[in-house]
């Protein structure tokens, strides 16, 4: 496992090529919802056809609907991908890191066993995914920040998933009235915040989240950013 410092430049796709000029394929894991104060953190993991590339596939967050869903199709028809989830329960038990690593490997073998080609490297944004008790252990796993903006698989996986998690949010949204989940997809804005202390949590929502977010003001969405999420992790990690 290699960490990349941030003093390293990353060439955009640097991984994809390399491993395309030797005829090997490389593996994207991205996450989505890892943030959000109820429903499932949900993973992707994407192997690109050699020397494939779309110029839509970048971040998710910052793309349109319109966008992602293009972008969407165009993945499943022509990449190798699988996706996994962690829900709320495994959220609370484990911690929220450990609970997207989970979801990570699983996206992971989901992919793998999907495409014919063992991939020569394992990319993903941020998260140190250890594959020692799996048949991939030998393949050697990247992680660094931004990965969605350094490497079209991560930004890939961020499509699938983020695709994936608005979906199922969208379709518990009747399910659970009065939380707006169709709005904000689970994510801690106001409104959100709002309907947990007028109704209480529903049956998604993850208890270990609640506490020191719902003591934020309401007045303004809570947006926690990827450096904070980050460091929040790893305290949790520690915490284990």
């Amino acid at each position: 496992m290699v960490l990349l410092k941030p003093r390293i430049k990353i060439a955009k796709n640097q991984y994809e090529k390399a491993a395309w000029n030797e005829q090997t394929l490389v593996c994207g894991i991205d996450e989505v919802g890892r943030g959000c104060l109820c429903g499932p953190v949900v993973t992707a993991a994407v192997i690109l056809p050699l020397g494939k590339l779309h110029p839509l596939l970048k971040d998710s967050k910052i793309m349109t609907e319109a966008e992602r869903l293009k972008a969407y199709r165009w993945i499943t028809k022509h990449c190798w991908y699988g996706f996994g989830c962690a829900h709320h329960r495994i959220i609370d038990k484990h911690n929220i890191w450990q609970a997207t690593l989970i979801a990570m490997k699983k996206a992971l073998l989901h992919a793998c066993a999907q495409c014919p080609h063992t991939p020569s490297a394992i990319l993903t944004d941020a998260m140190p995914l250890k594959l020692f008790d799996t048949s991939y252990h030998q393949i050697p796993v990247y992680f660094f920040t931004k990965g969605e903006s350094k490497s079209s698989s991560i930004a890939a996986a961020s499509i699938i998933a983020k695709v994936k998690r608005d979906a199922l949010m969208e379709k518990f949204a009747p399910l659970l009235p009065g939380y707006h989940l169709e709005e904000h997809k689970g994510y801690a804005t106001a409104k959100h915040r709002l309907a947990v202390k007028a109704q209480r949590y529903s049956i998604i929502h993850r208890l270990s989240f609640l506490t020191h977010v719902l003591s934020a003001p309401t007045q303004e969405p809570f947006e926690e950013t990827e450096q904070q999420t980050i460091f929040t992790c790893h305290n949790q990690e520690k915490n284990l």
